[in-house]
Formats: C-alpha cells, structure tokens, sequence
C-alpha cells in the first residue's frame, strides 16, 4: 500500500519535532558508517578466533559490500514507494539483527553469511536517512538540518576505528557488531514516534529487482573468482565467468527496461562518466589501502587494535575539518584541479607507507603518511561529487549520486578482493609479520599507479560545470570509504520509479 506523498514538509529544525529526527537519522546513519570502518581494524583478531586463512577475512568485509553496492539504488526506491520512514526503520532493525548474527556468530562461515545480510539492512538505512531529513524540514531549514546531520555524521566516522580498536582489545571484536543493537533499540523506536512519514508521490512503474539481483549477483561471483584465484582450478574459471555473463545481462537488462535502476542514458553525459570513472580508481585504491593498513600496523608494526584504530584518526579528522572549505574553492577554480592533485597526492600517500614496517615509529613513519593521505582526500571528494551533480539534469541528482556512490562501494570491494592476489599474499600470509610485510610492499605502488590514473583521467577529461547547476547539500563530509550521498529534493537517491 503506497504512503501518500508529503508536498510540503514543514517541521523547523528548533522545534522538538526537529531534534527528534536529527538524533534518530544521526544514530541510524552511524550504525552503517561505524560499520564501514571499524570492522578493518578487528580483522586480526578475527582470523586469530576463528581460525580464519586471508581469504575469509577478504570475504568478512566484502560480502557486506557485495549486498550494499548491488542494492543500495533500490532501497532508495522503496523507501519512495513505502515510505521513507517505513523502509529506514526496516533498515535499523534489519541491520542489528543482522549485526546480531555477526556477534554471535561461532565460526566464519555464519560470520560472512550475517556479514551479507548486515549489507542488505545498510541498502535500506543507508538512502533512507538523508532523504527524511530533505523529506521532513521546512525549506528554510533544510540546509541547516542537512549541515547538522553530515557534520555528526562525520564526527561518528572519525571515531569509529577508535571505538574499534576499544572494543576489539577491551569486549572483544564480537562487540564491534554487538554495539549497534542497543543503538538500534534507541534508533528505531524514536523514528516511529516523531519521525512523520512521506514518499515519493503517485506511484508508477515497476522496481527493478531483476537488474538489482543481476548486479549483487556479478559482484559476488567476481569477487569470490578473485579471491579464490589462487587455486588456480576449473571452479574459479567457472566462476569468473559466470560473472562476465551476469555483469553482461545486468547492462542488456538495463538497456530493455521501462524503469531500469541503472538508465544507460544518464551515462550519455561525458562528464558524469568521466567521474564515474576516476571514482573507480579513486575508492578502488582507497579500499584497498585501508583494508590492508590496517592488518600491517597490526601485523607487522606491531600496534594493538586501539593503536591502530587509533592511527587512523588523523584522515577523518581532516576530511571533517576542511571537506567544506575544499568544496568552495572547487566551485571558484573549477574541478579539475583538484580531481588531478588530490589523487596524486594520495598516491605519495601510499608511497610513504612503504616506510610503516616493524617497529614503526608513529610520529615519523606513519603519522606524515597518513596527513598527506588526508590532504589529498580533502582535495578530491568535495569536488568529485560537486561534479557528478552538476553533470546532470537537476531532477536526476539523487539518481546520480546514488550511482556514484555504487560505484566507489563496488570499487573497493573489487580492490580487497584483487589486491592481495596481485601482491602475491598467501592464504595465513597475515599470521607472518615477515609475509605481510613483503606483500604490502608491493600493493602499495598498485593502489598508488591506480590513483596516478584517476588524476591523469581527470586532468584530461573534467571540465567546469555550467553555471547554476545543483551543488552538494552535504558540505562536510568524514567517511573515507565513500563519497556523500545526496538525493533529489526532497527525495531518496534512487534508480528507478516506484512500483505499481
């Protein structure tokens, strides 16, 4: 049954109506957020319990990427279709169950399973939150509320791989899932009482669950021929290809469709291509940096979980701080620019990294690396996704953003699951400080070239948006595994219209 469409949201951000939806969409986006980023650091300690080999802890943080990246557009559209308020309370209770699951769970097997549906929650919550508040608000304080929301947003990114490394080496690792269902408890229960419901209007058309599946399903098979690869055997083979045929019948599906989740026609714009592409190399290496920094400063510096967690502050810090004022200068000099120095000076980032080894000193050795890194961020994000707004139609901007953000999701679990094979990592390669060590050693220069070819694709492809194109609501910005979110006005960012 459709939930009628609210025209003309009118709850002002003072009144406590306002703060009751701040605190419940902060809480519910958080739970996801943390998620993304504390999970790298209790890795180690992960494998140590459950007796995991490399593969099942590439597989712990990809399976929840696989759900996420292949379903994220269509939970936008069900929250359009059912109600936003519906849909993102599914989400949170969905989400800590399944985050139930990971904390109980007695051997790895259970741990990816839940891990999958933990993904799948996160489609439904993570859309959903940002399109209450642009649903919710009276227009005069919409850009306020949505400041609000992103800037304690970014605040629970930066200290999410603190709380990590506190949980990991303090409760335990099982408590970095356990965590969200108190949060949970409070989040879901606070939308249903002051959070009004609202949806996208009429609805028409159908939801594209085909090409949803036919997407989730190609980067699941891609990922596990990539982790498995080093087997070498007929199944991997099978397997790869199995992917290629999904992955084509996902575009032939998308191309046939009245209302696909994916319109090949939006991809008509040079531009929003363009980006898209430098998105890929970006959050491809940005995944795989993060992945494997983690278990390096575990495995071979030999930092506990909490200093490790603790290590990593410094790149949020920075993106929280500046990512406002990145963006401005974006908008008086163009994107190009720093679409082309932000990933160079990732790339130094990355080869600074080669310095982290045993016994690495935290102020020279890991410290400057990681200060660059977030420079470089700061430079970039604001501005990429400045530019996938502006490179298309105004009413196509949640739809844009959503894909953009898909993309970098799918990027980087690619780059977890392809990298430790391209660097020649064993299977137990993260029980030897000796083996880890050599590996990263040669991942690093990988993810660096791949951020030398997003810089020289954006130096030669993006240009300067037309003036008085749709600009970015969400200015300040802390998550380093993917850029902003946006959505239509006052709409989830969505792919494809509502079901009949």
């Amino acid at each position: 049954m459709a939930v009628a469409a609210q025209h003309a949201p009118a709850v002002r951000i003072s009144s406590p109506t306002g703060r009751w939806i701040l605190l419940t969409t902060v809480l519910g986006s958080s739970m996801a957020m943390l998620d993304s980023t504390v999970v790298n650091v209790a890795l180690p300690r992960i494998g140590r319990d459950l007796d995991a080999n490399l593969a099942a802890l590439q597989w712990t943080v990809n399976a929840y990427m696989v759900t996420l990246a292949g379903l994220i557009l269509l939970g936008g559209s069900l929250g359009d279709r059912y109600g936003r308020r519906r849909l993102f309370v599914l989400g949170v209770v969905w989400f800590a169950t399944a985050s139930l699951l990971c904390g109980l769970a007695p051997n790895v097997g259970i741990l990816v399973a839940a891990r999958a549906l933990q993904g799948i929650g996160g489609a439904l919550l993570t859309p959903g939150s940002l399109a209450l508040i642009q649903a919710s608000f009276h227009p005069d304080d919409r850009g306020r509320a949505v400041g609000l929301w992103s800037g304690f947003g970014g605040i629970g990114a930066a200290v999410g791989p603190f709380l990590g490394g506190w949980l990991v080496a303090g409760p335990g690792w099982r408590w970095v899932f356990l965590l969200n269902v108190p949060v949970a408890l409070v989040c879901a229960p606070i939308a249903v009482r002051h959070v009004p419901e609202s949806s996208g209007g009429p609805a028409h058309g159908r939801f594209d669950v085909l090409g949803a599946a036919l997407g989730a399903l190609s980067l699941a098979l891609v990922t596990y021929a990539l982790i498995e690869a080093r087997g070498g055997t007929l199944a991997v083979a099978l397997t790869a290809a199995a992917g290629v045929l999904a992955a084509v019948a996902f575009v032939y599906v998308e191309k046939h469709r009245r209302d696909p989740m994916v319109p090949p026609d939006i991809f008509a714009s040079r531009q929003f291509t363009a980006v898209n592409l430098v998105t890929l190399c970006v959050y491809a290496a940005f995944g795989g940096f993060f992945f494997l920094t983690a278990l390096q400063l575990q495995v071979v510096a030999g930092y506990s979980p909490l200093e490790a967690g603790t290590a990593l502050l410094p790149t949020t810090a920075l993106m929280l701080l500046f990512s406002a004022r990145s963006g401005a200068l974006a908008d008086r000099i163009g994107p190009r620019l720093p679409l082309t120095v932000g990933p160079l000076l990732c790339a130094v980032a990355l080869l600074l990294m080669l310095r982290v080894g045993k016994g690495a000193d935290y102020l020279t050795d890991v410290l400057p690396a990681l200060l660059v890194m977030g420079a470089g961020m700061v430079t970039l994000v604001a501005p990429l996704t400045a530019t996938v707004l502006a490179s298309v139609d105004t009413s196509r901007a949640g739809l844009a953003s959503g894909i953009n953000n898909a993309a970098a999701r799918a990027a980087g679990l690619i780059a977890v699951a392809a990298l430790p094979l391209l660097a020649g990592m064993g299977p137990e390669a993260y029980r030897s400080a000796d083996a880890f060590d050599a590996a990263f050693r040669r991942a690093m220069p990988i993810c660096a070239a791949v951020l030398v070819a997003g810089a020289v694709l954006a130096f030669t492809t993006v240009r300067r948006p037309a003036p008085g194109c749709r600009r970015p609501e969400c200015r300040t910005h802390g998550s380093v595994t993917t850029p902003p979110l946006e959505t239509g006005r006052g709409g989830a960012a969505s792919g494809t219209g509502p079901a009949s």
